[in-house]
């Protein structure tokens, strides 16, 4: 691969080698000196518009741990606050020699027009309600190393809850679990539906909730609540959140996993840490592990080092 933009770019052989090159770094992490010499030489720039803290360090964890550079990019002490347009900003830092640029915006689509202002690699970390690769992969490799699916999803059933309409999450789970062979179902009021669903969708996660292999559930986002989009945070938890009734009513096994931040009881209202089917924490080491196998897929040359 050159560019990582979105799901849709991946075909299920490039699914499978980053699925297999995880492992091996999912192993490296394991070691009491976690850092292989894979990137030696190369500098991976972080160039996040948006607040963030696991992707941000687990692309940074990453890099440091293949043994490349890393560059991090603080808007709010950059030249942009001076009026620097961004495709000054990428051929500026593209000067100083950079491999890959790490990118998050708020806007949909910056991460594509970024690789037309620059010969380094880009890497989508979430751009508007567009798409976010690096966290379905790592939501793919939790869940195939959980229930051991390493032949695929066939058979699956995914329930993605809660604001579907502005959820890059949702986009980029949905398609990559779909592609592997899962069944996806959408659980959202009507109101934070796409106009179109491209999958199955209801408004009652009772109906659902005991026929699931995988209950994924998303942030709330309060500023929802501003555009009237649902009443009250009260209510959605009534409706979509994950409670103590309907946690004992999940099938024996099922996972039940967050991309995090999580509102504390607004998606769900147990306490993660008595759920047995709970990943959440797996997903977050997991996300070290898949972008390391990202970041050497696109900027690793022979095996990597063991």
């Amino acid at each position: 691969m050159k560019h990582l933009l979105s799901i849709d770019d991946l075909t299920l052989d490039d699914v499978d080698r980053l699925m297999e090159l995880s492992d091996h770094m999912s192993e490296v992490n394991q070691r009491a000196n976690p850092k292989v010499p894979a990137l030696r030489g190369t500098t991976v720039c972080n160039l996040f518009f948006e607040s963030s803290t696991r992707t941000r360090l687990s692309f940074e964890t990453a890099t440091k741990r293949l043994s490349g550079d890393v560059l991090t990019f603080a808007v709010s002490e950059s030249s942009v606050n001076k009026g620097e347009s961004l495709r000054d900003t990428i051929e500026t830092v593209a000067a100083m020699g950079v491999d890959a640029f790490v990118v998050r915006h708020g806007s949909s689509g910056v991460p594509q027009q970024v690789c037309r202002w620059t010969s380094a690699s880009v890497v989508n970390a979430g751009d508007g309600w567009h798409s976010h690769p690096t966290q379905a992969l790592l939501d793919a490799y939790t869940v195939r190393t959980e229930l051991g699916r390493n032949a695929g999803f066939d058979g699956l059933h995914l329930a993605v809850v809660g604001d579907i309409k502005h959820s890059r999450v949702a986009r980029s789970v949905s398609r990559l679990f779909a592609k592997l062979g899962a069944r996806v179902t959408f659980v959202a009021p009507t109101t934070l539906l796409p106009v179109d669903p491209e999958f199955d969708h209801t408004a009652d996660l009772d109906n659902v909730i005991g026929d699931i292999d995988v209950l994924y559930l998303l942030r709330m986002q309060r500023e929802r609540m501003r555009e009237a989009l649902v009443p009250n945070l009260g209510e959605y938890t009534t409706r979509f959140g994950l409670t103590p009734e309907r946690a004992g009513r999940l099938r024996e096994g099922a996972l039940v996993m967050h991309p995090g931040p999580m509102n504390h009881g607004v998606e769900i209202t147990v306490d993660p840490a008595e759920l047995p089917g709970a990943v959440i924490g797996h997903q977050v080491s997991n996300g070290v592990a898949v972008r390391m196998a990202v970041l050497f897929d696109l900027l690793g040359s022979g095996a990597v080092a063991r």
